[in-house]
């Protein structure tokens, strides 16, 4: 019999949570797993969720707390679910108290983006009361992080299915606001810190001069008005496509001569395996998730946190290597496919899922 796994999405926008639940949903599938996903009915989740043939449990956008768990118990006690996957201490709780009143079994497995903090907070402790829990990692470091040796949780490796990058086609730099001659660096950014791409403006302003063949693309965040009017203010907004969220997100990365990463969590992680699944070179602040998907000086470049000075001096020799960028990019499509592989993402959340000895969070 197939174990019954339901993965809970609360956010009523795309996100790179969101992203990670249903590429896990669409691997368990193609291994007989029953799987289904709850999130907000007509939402773009729920239109990710569709596009890849996932059983969609559409709850009601506008309900309470208190709604949402009564809706999920019924599903919870109708399809007999063994697992539920979340991410926020909300979601967690929700779905404990759902097993509960539906007097299931299931145990809520709590996924942490890679190199988050983990907090136990009042609502935590409560729902790990309410239901068997466990934690999911995204990174080995993680787990061995973790204060807790007693319970260390599971690891599922983030990563992406590159057949999605190899189905879609790089966008028209054109119809980007892009001359189909320029130098297109894109630029993912989660909105989270706005600084991470204030400094990308900077840089793109002091090297500009000098290479009036480069242009800018940021995606991601959905609100860019703050960006704007900084670029404006340095006079390269004409230099500068503010495109935010899109659906075509992969087309876009799929068009860029250099990949630069100015997001934390989930967002920064999909972003280097992305660039790496391209063929890309990327260029980032040197922090400690960074460092784990980017091997510095081998598939791109990590910047010391400085002056912008200083940043676009190493930028500008970073763009006078044609041939190191090339082999930079090679580089990374190899160590994604060597370390990131996403067969061991779907290893992990199956090893999650049907494990029987439940791990208090």
């Amino acid at each position: 019999m197939s174990r019954r796994v339901l993965f809970l999405v609360s956010q009523d926008s795309w996100s790179a949570n969101a992203r990670a639940f249903v590429l896990a949903a669409r691997g368990l599938a193609a291994r007989n797993f029953d799987v289904m996903l709850a999130c907000k009915a007509e939402c773009p989740v729920q239109v990710r969720a569709v596009a890849s043939q996932i059983d969609v449990v559409a709850l009601q956008p506008d309900a309470s707390a208190a709604g949402g768990t009564w809706q999920l118990r019924k599903t919870v006690q109708d399809r007999s679910v063994d697992a539920v996957f979340v991410h926020t201490d909300e979601e967690h709780l929700v779905a404990s108290s759902a097993v509960r009143l539906g007097r299931g079994g299931a145990r809520i497995l709590r996924r942490l983006p890679p190199f988050a903090v983990v907090e136990s907070s009042a609502r935590v402790r409560l729902a790990s009361r309410l239901a068997p829990s466990a934690l999911l990692y995204s990174t080995a470091a993680d787990r061995d992080a973790a204060k807790d040796a007693k319970t260390p949780g599971v690891v599922a490796p983030l990563s992406v299915d590159p057949t999605e990058h190899e189905r879609a086609a790089p966008i028209a730099k054109v119809s980007i606001g892009a001359p189909n001659n320029s130098r297109l660096i894109v630029c993912v950014n989660d909105g989270i810190d706005p600084e991470r791409a204030l400094a990308v403006l900077r840089t793109l302003a002091l090297l500009a001069p000098r290479h009036p063949e480069l242009h800018l693309a940021i995606i991601g965040a959905a609100q860019q008005d703050e960006l704007r009017m900084h670029g404006a203010a340095l006079g390269v907004n004409t230099k500068v496509s503010f495109l935010g969220e899109r659906e075509d997100e992969l087309a876009v990365i799929r068009a860029a001569d250099i990949g630069w990463i100015a997001a934390t969590g989930d967002a920064a992680a999909f972003a280097a395996l992305d660039f790496m699944a391209c063929g890309t070179p990327i260029v980032a602040e040197r922090n400690q998730l960074t460092e784990h998907y980017v091997a510095d000086g081998i598939a791109g470049l990590l910047l010391a946190h400085a002056d912008a000075t200083s940043t676009a001096g190493g930028v500008a020799a970073f763009l006078a290597r044609d041939e190191v960028r090339t082999a930079m990019g090679n580089a990374g499509r190899a160590r994604l496919q060597r370390e990131f592989p996403y067969d061991a993402m779907i290893d992990g959340f199956e090893a999650a899922a049907t494990t029987h000895a439940a791990q208090p969070a």
